[in-house]
């Protein structure tokens, strides 16, 4: 291959002429998100007949649709039709589960910021009819995934609208939490939490 300069003249490498020290990128985890490796989990479990859990689908309105070809639509325009619930839910040895995933970057802290009132209420909803119901909390800098069940979100959330820390701490999730490793298969194994809390 050809490299040239900007003027168009061609690029040589002088004779002796060291290549520099290039840094080792290591690419192992990249672009897995917590989604990625809750459906993964979700499929290992479904696939191994030990739950039925699925990621629920967001209902849209769709308003305006272009079709350039006959067997391609392309959606220019869509609404949410309502608040979405919680991400997940299924059943898992006669009981219903349900749960919210989300991330923060943060390392001492998990802001609150991040539920709606509506998921709370939904939440609230689920706990008043005996499901388990939690939350699956990522610390994306840290590489650290909790199980904390709602029923201690719903005390965090609370007290913050009573005037309190607009946040979870760190030794708080701890103390509450679940620590989950990462594994292979399944990668998260959140079953193994309730399998301790609820059966």
């Amino acid at each position: 291959m050809n490299v040239r300069y900007p003027n168009g003249k061609l690029y040589k490498q002088k004779e002796n002429q060291s290549v520099p020290y290039q840094k080792k990128h290591v690419y192992s985890n990249r672009g897995m998100t917590l989604e990625d490796d809750i459906n993964e989990t979700n499929r290992y479990y479904l696939e191994n007949k030990y739950a039925v859990i699925h990621k629920k689908p967001t209902p849209v309105q769709i308003v305006n649709v272009n079709y350039p070809k006959r067997s391609a639509a392309v959606i220019k325009e869509a609404y949410f039709k309502q608040a979405s619930t919680t991400d997940y839910n299924g059943i898992y040895k006669g009981k219903y589960i349900d749960f919210e995933a989300k991330e923060t970057k943060n390392k001492t802290s998990f802001p609150l910021q991040n539920f709606h009132e509506h998921q709370i209420t939904h939440m609230r909803d689920v706990l008043s009819q005996n499901g388990v119901c939690f939350v699956l909390l990522r610390f994306s800098t840290l590489d650290e995934i909790y199980f904390l069940e709602a029923k201690h979100l719903l005390f965090f959330w609370d007290r913050q609208t009573s005037g309190g820390r607009k946040s979870i701490k760190m030794d708080e999730i701890d103390q509450y939490g679940h620590k989950i490793i990462l594994g292979y298969q399944p990668r998260i194994d959140y079953l193994k939490v309730i399998d301790k809390l609820y059966f």
